[in-house]
């Protein structure tokens, strides 16, 4: 069990650095070491401290990240893989019996930016040392011991979530800002990160600088986590709040302060994998009829829509924005749960989580924006979805927002309206003689759409296109699906690009969400 005497530690690290770091001090280190922490022993530990933190960095320039010792920068992907937490060493509730355990991740390979990560009990916050035999190395060795000032990659943190006698990972912390968190019975895949900078730019992405991780009472179902933001756009002070379980928590509040002007910043976003799909032609060389971590983007509107849009790997990067004001969730899910859409026995897509992000308060104006990207393989994020504020942040203006984020393989509770479950294109209706036309199919289920199966005449499509023209529409009952199956007829002209949204009522009622997709003709 590894323990240490916090006050004595805390002490002895205030005198080694002439007392505590704070603000401006820490933001102005010089390049090439590793980041101190700025916390005052003295005084017990509150959100503010964070927060004035984050308001000094953004009046500084922004410090170059420290170097690594040679050998950690000389490890491959294999190599760091092998370098893992002895469980044995874990801290938070080895001391107390509480439910969770504190792990960090060893700098190597990709992560070369050290970050502190702090405990904190009874109001004093207590920097986690480097030691080398907090890690197993397996069969990568270093010819030298590393220095004890080496710092670490990241944390993550365990917790009984499928067994009451087992603890697995809930959460972790790792490379720039990202995060990811799981419930009971799900799969990592799909993540989040703290701050994004959208838009095409070359600068680098914020990341976490520094951890607080306050220890849990014994029998406590939840734990609180503050972050130091750190970057060329902004920096920010952030309040995480998680609640395992089966559907797990993150209840989410940051404060940014801009450091520049006219950033394009992306609030919440959500990275995702999609390789293939089964209707797409990556499938005939793969045995698995569909590889992704999720299959669509689903937005609920401030006007109380839902949008269903399915996702693409596209052979170019496609941008889509989906303008709003008031918007009240979005999310990257994953609603395909059969296996045999899958047949992956290893990496198990149909128990991939979707994450749900819920604004706390008036997000005020601005869009979803997704990003779909080439993707080659299955090992990078390709999808990225998150919100584009209308306006962006200004220095000497701090931001604040709050939000939740859900991970979960339920999402039809969400709402009770019928759901597309699937698309497809089509000859357009036999005879037709217009030209360029093209038919789609879309299947709709659930909702109060089995009620009206033997009544197909009380079902209307509406169906819109922002450029071209809707030649027809039909519906016809699909009791396989327990709804129906929309057809339309498009007319597109050759390099005409357009918005489809279709959806099925019931005279002024809404009874689906908008199914909606980007199409251009060839």
């Amino acid at each position: 069990m590894f323990e240490i005497d916090r006050r004595k530690l805390v002490a002895s690290l205030a005198l080694a650095m002439g007392g505590a770091a704070t603000g401006r001090a820490a933001a102005q280190q010089a390049p090439g070491t590793a980041p101190q922490p700025a916390q005052n022993p003295a005084a017990g530990f509150s959100h503010e401290d964070v927060l004035r933190r984050a308001r000094e960095l953004a009046s500084a320039p922004l410090s170059a990240a420290p170097a690594l010792p040679e050998p950690l920068t000389k490890l491959d992907q294999d190599a760091w893989r092998e370098i893992r937490f002895k469980p044995e060493r874990s801290l938070l509730g080895n001391n107390n019996g509480g439910a969770f355990r504190l792990q960090t991740y060893h700098l190597g390979h990709i992560y070369r930016r050290p970050v502190i990560v702090n405990t904190i009990r009874d109001g004093i916050a207590t920097p986690v040392p480097y030691a080398a035999n907090l890690f197993d190395y397996g069969g990568t060795k270093f010819e030298k011991p590393l220095p004890v000032n080496t710092g670490f990659a990241g944390f993550r943190l365990t917790y009984p979530l499928n067994d009451p006698r087992a603890f697995d990972e809930v959460i972790s912390f790792l490379g720039s800002s990202c995060l990811r968190f799981v419930g009971r019975g799900q799969r990592p895949g799909v993540s989040t990160r703290g701050l994004g900078v959208a838009g095409g730019t070359n600068e680098e992405q914020p990341f976490f600088r520094e951890f607080w991780i306050e220890t849990p009472e014994p029998g406590a179902d939840k734990i609180v986590i503050h972050a130091l933001l750190d970057g060329e756009a902004a920096t920010g002070a952030y309040r995480f709040e998680l609640r395992p379980g089966t559907d797990t928590k993150l209840d989410v509040k940051l404060t940014l302060f801009p450091r520049k002007s006219g950033v394009k910043i992306a609030i919440a976003p959500l990275n995702s994998m999609f390789h293939h799909g089964e209707s797409d032609q990556r499938a005939k060389a793969d045995y698995r009829p569909e590889a992704h971590d999720s299959d669509g983007l689903l937005i609920h509107t401030g006007s109380g829509e839902w949008l269903w849009r399915p996702l693409r790997n596209p052979a170019a990067t496609q941008v889509s924005a989906f303008m709003g004001k008031d918007m009240r969730g979005f999310g990257l899910v994953q609603r395909d749960r059969n296996f045999e859409h899958y047949q992956d026995l290893e990496l198990a897509y149909e128990r991939r989580p979707s994450y749900w992000v819920e604004p706390v308060g008036d997000w005020g104006e601005g869009h979803v924006e997704l990003v779909e990207a080439p993707g080659a393989d299955e090992g990078a994020d390709n999808i990225t979805a998150s919100w584009i504020p209308a306006a962006a942040p200004e220095p000497g203006k701090p931001l604040s927002l709050a939000y939740r984020i859900t991970s979960s393989l339920d999402m039809e509770r969400l709402s009770t309206a019928g759901r597309a479950i699937g698309a497809f294109p089509a000859q357009a209706k036999p005879g037709a003689k217009e030209p360029n036309a093209r038919r789609f199919l879309i299947d709709f289920s659930g909702g109060e759409l089995p009620f009206f199966l033997n009544d197909a005449a009380a079902i209307e499509v509406v169906a819109t296109a922002s450029e071209g023209r809707i030649l027809r529409t039909s519906v016809t009952p699909n009791p396989f699906a327990r709804g129906f199956r929309a057809a339309l007829d498009l007319q597109l002209d050759p390099g005409q690009a357009t918005d489809l949204r279709v959806s099925l009522r019931n005279g002024s009622r809404t009874l689906t969400e908008t199914w909606t997709m980007p199409l251009r003709a060839e």
